[in-house]
């Protein structure tokens, strides 16, 4: 009878332990899908603002203004 007691009470040590277990992995793996999922909002914002930026560049029509390096200095100099 001891024995069977002492059986019982490892099987019942075995699955609080396999509970506990479980509950941590289960903690564990919410943390992560919740860091996961803020990290593609971040990556859904930033493709967003690249592509909004990428095709502000293409809009942007070429100057007619000379760059500072290709003007003449003035008659003064």
């Amino acid at each position: 009878m001891a024995t069977l007691q002492a059986q019982l009470d490892s099987a019942h040590e075995s699955i609080e332990e396999l509970q506990t277990k479980v509950a941590f992995q289960e903690y564990t793996i919410d943390s992560l899908n919740d860091a996961l999922s803020s990290q593609q909002k971040q990556l859904d914002d930033l493709s967003f603002k690249v592509r909004h930026v990428v095709d502000r560049v293409k809009s942007i029509e070429p100057s007619n203004m000379a760059k500072e390096s290709e003007e003449t200095p003035p008659p003064h100099f």
